[in-house]
């Protein structure tokens, strides 16, 4: 940990520019929209499930979208692709504000999460892996720490305004604070970050598509998306209803809501962690064990009477979701190279994004269809099991050599 604060200490301007746009990208996460639903619902008299479909749509088109725009990474300035990210984030956050149709609350939930769930997080960590090479893991480590940051603080400020005065006040307000930040871009050299730039310049839509087909159909697609695909669609699934499971459980919704916060710390923890055992034992090897905890949690979640089972639950998920950002990502830049690093990572968080949409859906469908909570994390349990023994296959796949920026 020691060799971790040295390099943040030598690298703090570098690191911190992708560790604010974590912390921003908070306003595009579900966590926080999820503040507003219960307004929505009200005021455009829609049922749950009506807007669970249309939550699920916004996502699946903001995810398709980022096909066509995150590959500009590669080859843009840092300080433009970043501009025009924050500017459709503060608008779409300001549109939602004054969506009084269901078309225009349609677009800002789409804009909230192509720019923030999607674009930021994409923007900051694949700028900090091609940045960083020697020290990659600690650099996206200290980077995903923005997102524990923005679940700590946003919530509350949201929540209080939602308090004091309403949903359209706070989304309008969002929208100011992204921004204040539009502002400090201004006066902020990323050129260091231009040093990585491929050169190649726009692509045409049908290089691209060869682009995107030949990284799905390759061998190791295969082996690397079933990881990330199952874990954002059992996290986003079981938190999108960890209160119904809670109440179907019998447990004190108020020490479960405590035991959460030790999950935000365990997250915070292993987030530092992660970034240390990525650049001392490989994101390959890291890539065959991180899933481990989560799956061995929904064990005494699914089997334990007592509310202990939640907190095992809690604080083994926290260990893979805190490594899961870095190890991801520099799994990526291992076994590609960072060339082309935001087009192949924007495939991927295509399908990342796809599964935080379909994770609530389906198990939203099984719970309306009768599944007990049980048998729901048993299968979930199951199928992430499947997936670890599918990710041993990584160890046959040689990474890229790289040389280290000047």
């Amino acid at each position: 940990m020691k060799d971790f604060f040295f390099f943040v200490k030598d690298n703090f301007r570098k690191v911190s520019f992708g560790w604010v746009l974590t912390f921003l990208s908070g306003f595009g996460q579900t966590f926080l929209i999820s503040l507003y639903v219960p307004e929505i619902i009200k005021t455009f008299q829609i049922s749950e499930g009506a807007f669970g479909s249309l939550y699920a749509a916004c996502t699946i088109v903001a995810s398709f979208i980022m096909l066509s725009v995150g590959h500009t990474v590669d080859y843009k300035p840092a300080k433009k692709v970043t501009a025009w990210t924050i500017i459709g984030l503060g608008l779409s956050s300001i549109l939602l504000g004054f969506s009084y149709h269901i078309l225009f609350l349609f677009i800002a939930i789409t804009g909230l999460r192509l720019t923030g769930q999607g674009l930021l997080t994409h923007i900051s960590m694949t700028i900090m892996s091609k940045r960083f090479t020697k020290d990659r893991g600690k650099a996206l480590s200290f980077s995903t720490l923005g997102f524990s940051m923005s679940e700590a603080v946003f919530p509350i400020i949201i929540s209080l305004i939602i308090g004091f005065f309403n949903w359209r006040v706070a989304a309008i307000a969002s929208g100011i604070i992204v921004f204040l930040y539009l502002i400090r871009l201004k006066y902020i050299d990323l050129m260091v970050f231009d040093e990585q730039l491929s050169g190649q310049g726009r692509q045409s839509a049908l290089v691209l598509l060869k682009d995107y087909k030949k990284i799905v159909f390759d061998k190791k697609f295969v082996v690397m998306m079933p990881a990330s695909f199952i874990l954002s669609f059992t996290a986003t699934a079981i938190f999108f209803y960890q209160y119904v499971f809670v109440e179907n459980k019998g447990w004190s919704v108020t020490l479960y809501a405590t035991f959460f916060t030790v999950y935000a710390i365990t997250r915070f923890l292993f987030s530092l962690l992660g970034g240390v055992w990525v650049d001392k034992f490989t994101a390959r090897k890291m890539f065959r064990y991180y899933l481990i905890p989560v799956t061995l949690g929904m064990l005494p979640l699914a089997l334990m009477d007592s509310i202990i089972g939640a907190l095992i639950f809690l604080i083994f998920t926290g260990v893979t979701v805190g490594v899961s950002g870095t190890v991801k990502t520099a799994l990526l830049a291992e076994i590609y190279g960072t060339e082309k690093m935001g087009a192949i990572r924007s495939v991927f968080t295509m399908f990342m994004v796809i599964s935080t949409a379909l994770g609530p859906l389906v198990v939203g469908l099984l719970m309306d269809a009768g599944v007990s909570f049980e048998n729901l994390i048993l299968g979930l349990f199951a199928a992430t099991g499947l997936v670890i023994i599918n990710s041993q296959r990584i160890k046959y796949y040689q990474g890229i050599p790289e040389e280290v920026p000047a």
